[in-house]
Formats: C-alpha cells, sequence, structure tokens
C-alpha cells in the first residue's frame, strides 16, 4: 500500500520505512519558527532556564517579531525587546524584525524546504505546505520540547485530496479556492487531517497564490496543508536561493480518507460572513452590506501578486468616501518590491493608507483595528469576534481583489459587477 506524501515526510522524520494515519511518532524537526506573541516570552525562557537547558540546535531556529511590530506601546515594544534579546542571549542568528509577517518571512529566507518537518507558535505555519514541506502549529510548551530535545511526537493524520481542474473565472482568485474548500469541508471537516492540493488548477498556481491556499488549511481545522513539489516550487526556491529539499509526491496508490473534487469553471468571488470562516457565500449576494473599513495584508492576503491585482483594479478609480482602504504588504521584500514597480503609488493615489508589513491589524492589536459596529471586509484569515478590534465589530473575508472593489464601492461588491 502507497503512502501520501505527508505520511512519506512523517515516516522519513521518524526514521521508518512507512506509516500510517493514526500512528503516534516520534519525528525530528528540520526547523522551529517562533514569533514574539507566543514565543521565549511565554512560558519558554522561563522553564528553559528553569531546566538549565540549551537549545538543540540554534540554526534550525527562527524567531520574528511581526505580531507586535512596530510597537503600539509601551507593553508591546518591552516584548518586543525582550524577544530580540532572548535570540541574540541564545544564538539564534535567524532573527527578523520589521521583516514582515513571519510566514512570508520564513519561505522568503530560505527557511523551508521541500520534505522537511517544520513547527510554530502560530497557527497558519501550515503555509509552508505550499513548498512541500509538513509544517504545523503547535503550542509554546510543545515548543519547549521541541527546542530541547529536536523532537515532537505527532500523531499521523489521515488525508484529504482535494482536487480542482479547469481555468479560474476572471476575478476568481486563490482566496476564493481557501473559502470554497472550507465552506464545503466545514470549519471542522478537516480536524487533524491533512490537505492536499491536487488537479491542473493548482498545477497552474504560482507560488503565491498556493502559499494562500495551504495558509488557510488551518480555517478547516486542517493538521497541515500540502502541494506537491512540481516545475512552480523548483523555479521559487531557486529564485530565493533555496536547496530545493526532498521532492515528493504520494503514490499512485496512496489511501485517503476522503477526496473533494471541484470544477474551476463554477466558482465565483466568495465571502465569509461573521463570525465564523466557514460561513461563506456569493459576494454578490452581500451587496447591502455597507463598510467602513477594507483591509489588504497579512499572510493570507498581502503577497506581491494579491496586490498587484488590487492595484491593477483601482488604477483610475476613487475609495468611497467614508470608507478606510488600509493596505500592509506581507513583507518588507514584497513592499519594496510593490514600491519600485509603481504598485503602492497606484494604490495610495487611489485613496488607500499604504502600511508597515506586519500582523498587527490582522488580529486587532495595532494599525487598523475597528471599532464597535464597524463592519471591514478583509483579505485575512479570520473572522472572529474581536479578531480585528471591537468584539461588537463585524469582519468579512473575500479576495484582495474583492475587497478592493468593495472599497470602491463602499459596501460588499463582486469585482464584476464595476
Amino acid at each position: 500500500m502507497g503512502m501520501t506524501m505527508t505520511e512519506k515526510i512523517l515516516a522519513r522524520g521518524c526514521g521508518q520505512k512507512s506509516v500510517r494515519p493514526g500512528e503516534i511518532v516520534w519525528c525530528k524537526v528540520d526547523g522551529a519558527m517562533m514569533d514574539d506573541i507566543l514565543g521565549p516570552r511565554v512560558e519558554i525562557a522561563e522553564k528553559l532556564k528553569e531546566l538549565g537547558a540549551s537549545i538543540w540546535d540554534a540554526g534550525r531556529v527562527t524567531i520574528v517579531s511581526d505580531h507586535y511590530t512596530p510597537p503600539a506601546n509601551s507593553k508591546q515594544a518591552e516584548i518586543v525587546k525582550f524577544t530580540r534579546e532572548w535570540a541574540r542571549q541564545h544564538g539564534v542568528s535567524n532573527y527578523f524584525e520589521f521583516a514582515g509577517p513571519c510566514h512570508q518571512v520564513m519561505v522568503e529566507n530560505g527557511r523551508v524546504c521541500p520534505g522537511d518537518i517544520i513547527v510554530g507558535t502560530d497557527s497558519h505555519t501550515c503555509t509552508y505546505g505550499a513548498l512541500g514541506a509538513f509544517s504545523t502549529g503547535i503550542g509554546s510548551t510543545e515548543m519547549l520540547g521541541v527546542l530541547v530535545t529536536g523532537e515532537i511526537w505527532l500523531r499521523v493524520p489521515e488525508s484529504i485530496r482535494i482536487v480542482l481542474r479547469g481555468e479560474l473565472p476572471e476575478s476568481v482568485m486563490a482566496k476564493d479556492v481557501a473559502l470554497k474548500v472550507i465552506g464545503t469541508l466545514g470549519h471542522h471537516g478537516a480536524t487533524y487531517k491533512a490537505l492536499e492540493f491536487t488537479g491542473d488548477t493548482f498545477e497552474k498556481m504560482i507560488m503565491d497564490e498556493r502559499l494562500c491556499i495551504a495558509n488557510m488549511a488551518v480555517e478547516a481545522g486542517a493538521k497541515n496543508g500540502i502541494f506537491p513539489f512540481d516545475e512552480v516550487t523548483g523555479d521559487y526556491l531557486r529564485e530565493q536561493g533555496t536547496p530545493c529539499g526532498e521532492a515528493l509526491a504520494s503514490d499512485e496508490d496512496a489511501v485517503y480518507a476522503q477526496t473533494v473534487e471541484f470544477e474551476s469553471e463554477q466558482l465565483e468571488p466568495l465571502c465569509t460572513c461573521p463570525h465564523e470562516v466557514d460561513n461563506v457565500t456569493e459576494i454578490k449576494n452581500l451587496d447591502n452590506v455597507t463598510v467602513d473599513q477594507a483591509y489588504i495584508g497579512s499572510c493570507t492576503g498581502g503577497r506581491y501578486h494579491d496586490l498587484k491585482m488590487a492595484a491593477d483594479f483601482l488604477k483610475g478609480k476613487k475609495v468611497a468616501r467614508g470608507v478606510r482602504l488600509l493596505v500592509s504588504p506581507a513583507s518588507a521584500q514584497v513592499w519594496r518590491q510593490c514600491a519600485k514597480d509603481g504598485i503602492l503609488n497606484t494604490l495610495a493615489e487611489a485613496g488607500a493608507v499604504v502600511l508597515a508589513s506586519s500582523c498587527g491589524a490582522c488580529l486587532g492589536v495595532h494599525s487598523g483595528a475597528i471599532g464597535s459596529g464597524e463592519v471591514c471586509v478583509s483579505s485575512t484569515n479570520r473572522n472572529f469576534i474581536g479578531r480585528m478590534g471591537s468584539k461588537e465589530g463585524q469582519i468579512y473575508l473575500a479576495s484582495p481583489l474583492s475587497v478592493a472593489a468593495s472599497a470602491v464601492m463602499g459596501k460588499l461588491t463582486d469585482p464584476r459587477m464595476i
């Protein structure tokens, strides 16, 4: 019996020829990522000192201060200061600050290779599956164990194969595909399972699009999301100067818990309504919902392709009176490239406010939090109560293109209608 990609990676990690879903295995970790919000300051620093232990391999650890940068107050500044100093004291040279959200920083800086097992103190660590890695979010206590031993126990997940065929219609983006999958499976439909993305539509997607889809896998409850290694993966890694790692694909006789198939031609621009990510409908059904804020950014919807699509749409248009359009590129590298290519200027001319690359507004801690009764349409990944500020606020999730269209019209808008 064959194995899926996820099973192959975990088998390598635990030193076995094969593994099967449901097995508990101890795996060697190829990389560990911590951020400022759930990194060293949360139990890890104190317990590591208490144990008198050291990091098993500082070269395999990456720390990114992204949630609280730039700091909005002295408390956030102290947290970032602590994170920075802890990284230096423990010899973690791969420390990043003001570089952008951790997941984009990881892939841009060669911290992910195909076939790797990577864990991180952020639920959207599953993003790295776009490069053919097994990556998943863990808690701070689990991370303490990883830092000391370089290993972690995992239950081998069953795999759900997501098959997408055909050409995506005009104005349908990767975010719409992700929302379609989540809306179909439900927010717990893939709990502790692996989502494997196959089919000619996924094969044609550029890496920016794949990263968006893998990022959202956890919103269906998945342990990880993963794409097969192909020419797109190889080209991306070579452009970043990253080793190609181990190119893996699932065996033809691999066993899946479920196969879900979609036809691309049937997809439309979608939107997630408050307060669950699987509360999905076509955005054209919501054209009576006025918006106060539109947000394009984050590790989900702020990459170069996302901003270019929004800028191309907004060229010659203006943001509606009374609407705040905020744009936060997914990394400092994306920010610079968009500035060089005139994308940021186009967005600003349309009325957008371009922010630093940060997680701030996505989780409502700074740089765009919403107030009571306000409605925000966002290209981010979650719309939970209080996620972007006030618990009395309303968050709708959509693609960067749909967010741009909504900003122009002052209400939730299908971009094909303008």
